[in-house]
């Protein structure tokens, strides 16, 4: 008779998964292709524009710019031709973000909380539908979550004024994308035959896209609900830490890595927040520090996301702190961890319910 394997005791299984969590967060992926060139196209669209405006006169206005710079992480597998062609209709899709964001804060707290919902579920079934690839849908939410609060009305007044707001974004998009067509002055890249975006981003609802937005929709309302008995403000942080795990057709045992990893990179970008906060950088100083950090996240993201993490939380937390004028740096760093926490947790619950499914 053949040997019949002894079962796996449960025991067994935790501290294996342990360890693959354990060496996972102690090496590094393998290098996907040259990533330098993508790295300083995002460190550049992000100081740039912050750099002028703040020479202008308009330091103020400068760190919202910040935002446009968005439209250049997306694609970076694409040929320079075929990323010219994508980056300007992602850059529309942000603004309307960013739009939609600016609408929302002068309805209120709920209407802010059923933004964030309904932007988790589109953009995450619109980014299933067509493979949109990493980052996912996640900006889409940080951004319009970033717009609300930056417009929110505070005293009965709007402490950014929304179509000042709009514009810079409009500007700084705009720029971003001059800088990802940069590559086209090389004759070598204006003679690729570009693929047809159909071809790119073949739209198809298969089972990974249902996945995907299932998965998002428990993020979403998880999270939405959680902040609602909190604090409303916090809600597309909450949920962009869920979308971090499972914006991405992974399994199980990735998103739980991811989980981790999105756990223990933003506790340590807290505390890297923490020591940049209480520098007395000048506004333009500060633009040069978002791009550096911005380049970070680009070189060693696809190697290392925990190690991420630790750039793209002070990142963000910088941008909320100057552009809302947050001087309590501790608090706002301690929320964000927790809010980070209880988001990677519903991600990987939200994982764990719903398995990903093959076509």
């Amino acid at each position: 008779m053949p040997s019949v394997a002894p079962p796996v005791r449960f025991g067994d299984r935790v501290r294996a998964e342990l360890a693959h969590v354990g060496r996972s967060l102690a090496t590094f992926g393998p290098a996907r292709g040259r990533r330098w060139p993508l790295a300083l196209q995002a460190g550049l669209a992000m100081t740039a524009p912050i750099v002028v405006l703040a020479a202008s006169g308009h330091a103020n206005l400068a760190l919202l710019s910040a935002t446009g710079a968005f439209a250049v992480i997306y694609g970076g597998w694409l040929r320079p031709r075929e990323r010219a062609r994508v980056a300007p209709l992602l850059a529309i899709v942000l603004w309307l973000c960013a739009a939609a964001g600016t609408l929302a804060a002068g309805g209120g707290v709920l209407t802010v909380l059923a933004g964030v919902l309904v932007v988790t579920v589109v953009s995450a079934s619109l980014a299933g539908a067509v493979s949109l690839g990493p980052p996912g849908p996640v900006f889409f939410v940080l951004v319009f979550g970033l717009s609300a609060q930056v417009t929110a009305v505070r005293g009965g007044v709007r402490v950014v004024d929304p179509w000042a707001y709009l514009l810079i974004v409009a500007a700084s998009a705009a720029f971003a994308c001059l800088v990802v067509a940069a590559p086209l002055l090389l004759r070598r890249y204006r003679r690729e035959e570009p693929r047809r975006l159909r071809a790119l981003f073949p739209p198809r609802w298969s089972a990974v896209a249902q996945t995907l937005t299932l998965r998002a929709a428990i993020v979403g309302v998880v999270g939405v609900a959680a902040a609602a008995v909190v604090d409303p403000t916090r809600s597309y942080w909450i949920v962009c830490a869920g979308l971090a795990v499972v914006g991405l057709p992974v399994g199980r045992r990735d998103a739980t890595t991811r989980g981790i990893h999105r756990t223990v990179g933003t506790v340590v970008g807290g505390a890297l927040y923490l020591a940049l906060a209480f520098l007395p950088l000048p506004i333009w100083a500060l633009g040069v520090l978002l791009g550096v950090l911005q380049v970070a996240i680009e070189m060693v993201v696809v190697r290392h996301y925990a190690l991420a993490l630790v750039f793209i939380t002070p990142l963000v937390l910088l941008l909320i702190g100057a552009a809302t004028g947050t001087i309590e740096t501790f608090p706002l760093a301690l929320e964000r961890i927790v809010d980070t926490i209880v988001g990677a947790a519903v991600g990987t619950a939200a994982a764990l319910i719903v398995r990903l499914r093959a076509d």
